[in-house]
């Protein structure tokens, strides 16, 4: 497993996580809320869904390019409707208790959810707030540009290529890859398996962390998955 064998043999400035799918699961959630708009507006759902993901909201709609449509008007309508629905958000297991574990000034959550929403969902899952947290308000070109994952990185004081980065969509991944940042893929969330060059797990209790005394962290794992 030399993917997975890279990240553990290294120490780095500090984590990036995105949200959705990589510390918490909150997919039952927003499908029912896009199911219910896309069926509103006569837009395949079996084929829309899967786009949803990773992405901002003001992205997906835009996306569509619907005559007619305001894509910022519904973009805070389905933000509004999603924090008044996480019944079934749940963290990804040992998420909660891995992110405690971690230095405050040594993570940052990058999420393309809007702050209001992910505070929201974080809440329901357990799941601390963070320091610093990058949200669709602080970036004019969501994931998978590189822009959320720099701008954390800046905050924290680290440079990109120093971070360690959670991602679990297609979005996400290349906005880290083009941030010059190596990645850790979570694939607790994928329906089918995930072909990619990155290290991989499936869940974060075999993971732990040390801050080394220049604050540093490293990772050990007990359960590998690649």
């Amino acid at each position: 497993m030399p993917a997975l064998d890279a990240v553990l043999n290294r120490a780095f400035g500090a984590f990036l996580f995105d949200m959705d799918g990589t510390v918490l699961n909150s997919i039952a959630a927003a499908e029912r809320i896009w199911t219910a708009w896309a069926v509103r507006h006569g837009v395949d759902v079996e084929t829309f869904l899967p786009t949803i993901h990773g992405v901002r909201a003001i992205d997906t709609i835009r996306r569509l390019n619907l005559p007619g449509v305001d894509a910022q008007a519904q973009a805070a309508y389905i933000t509004v409707a999603e924090i008044e629905d996480v019944e079934g958000v749940v963290e990804i297991l040992g998420a909660a208790a891995f992110l405690k574990a971690l230095p405050a000034d040594r993570w940052a959550m990058v999420t393309s959810a809007p702050r209001d929403l992910a505070l929201r969902r974080m809440a329901a899952a357990g799941i601390p707030e963070p320091a610093v947290m990058i949200t669709a308000e602080d970036v004019t070109a969501g994931k998978p540009d590189p822009a959320g994952y720099r701008l954390a990185a800046a905050r924290l004081g680290v440079e990109p290529g120093d971070c360690l980065v959670f991602e679990d969509a297609t979005a996400g991944i290349l906005a880290a890859e083009a941030a010059g940042a190596p990645l850790m893929v979570v694939t607790a969330t994928h329906q089918h398996p995930l072909q990619t060059p990155h290290a991989t797990i499936d869940r974060y209790d075999g993971l732990q962390v040390r801050a080394g005394s220049d604050g540093r962290l490293s990772l050990s794992a007990t359960r590998q998955e690649g």
